[in-house]
């Protein structure tokens, strides 16, 4: 996430913004990494995940697809080892395939405001709705890591920067949309699976930003809630 610019500040009439602090992380280059023959504790889940043989033991076979899961997602350490960062990435994947096209179901973000973007930060999805109809998701987001949560509650985007740059971090932010402080929508080029999260802000793929780009308008609401893992 980085910063917004004082000439923001200015043209929007907005005092005393706090410099944004949620700049997703560039993930560093996945080094090669031996496989190891130790199965793990969430062996069998992780098996069943991959389609794998569910046997509870470690072959080359097992460590060679959750060493390509691991690269894959920037997991780390990338040694094939069915642990609890690997087995917990699966098991979101579970649960925001399981949500299906009705991401609201639960009736927690509000049907009243029109069109508005919504967050579950548990699920780590996002969508749009306009009332009780869906217009666009649910997709997989990146949220803040621990330390540097996405906010929660009901605020409204108020600035949008289709080429923004982080002039704290020197990192390019494409197709911002800023709803809280410093924490906005924005593409990022990682895995959106990628641990521990972001700095704040909620990193779409290209694809979803550009969707969210077209789709909303400074002045439209964005609710955000519950609680990402490991938080």
């Amino acid at each position: 996430m980085g910063d917004t610019r004082r000439r923001a500040v200015v043209a929007l009439g907005v005092t005393g913004l706090v410099a944004p602090l949620a700049l997703v992380l560039t993930a560093a280059p996945a080094q090669a990494a031996s496989c190891t023959s130790q199965a793990g504790p969430y062996q069998k889940q992780v098996e069943r995940f991959l389609g794998r043989p569910v046997d509870g033991r470690q072959s080359a076979a097992d460590c060679k697809a959750v060493q390509a899961f691991q690269n894959k997602h920037g997991i780390t350490p990338n040694i094939g080892y069915a642990g609890s960062v690997t087995w917990g990435v699966m098991d979101l994947m579970n649960k925001q395939k399981a949500v299906g096209n009705k991401p609201n179901k639960d009736g927690k973000c509000p049907v009243n405001k029109g069109r508005i973007a919504c967050v579950n930060l548990t699920l780590q999805l996002s969508w749009i709705q306009d009332g009780a109809n869906l217009v666009h998701g649910p997709v997989p987001v990146r949220t803040g890591r621990d330390g540097f949560e996405t906010r929660t509650g009901l605020t409204k985007i108020y600035w949008r920067d289709i080429d923004h740059v982080s002039s704290l971090y020197d990192v390019p932010m494409p197709y911002s949309q800023f709803f809280n402080g410093g924490q906005a929508f924005h593409s990022v080029g990682l895995s959106m699976w990628n641990p521990p999260g972001s700095h704040g802000c909620v990193n779409m793929t290209p694809t979803e930003a550009k969707a969210y780009w077209s789709l909303l308008r400074n002045g439209d609401d964005v609710f955000v809630y519950g609680r990402k893992p490991g938080t």
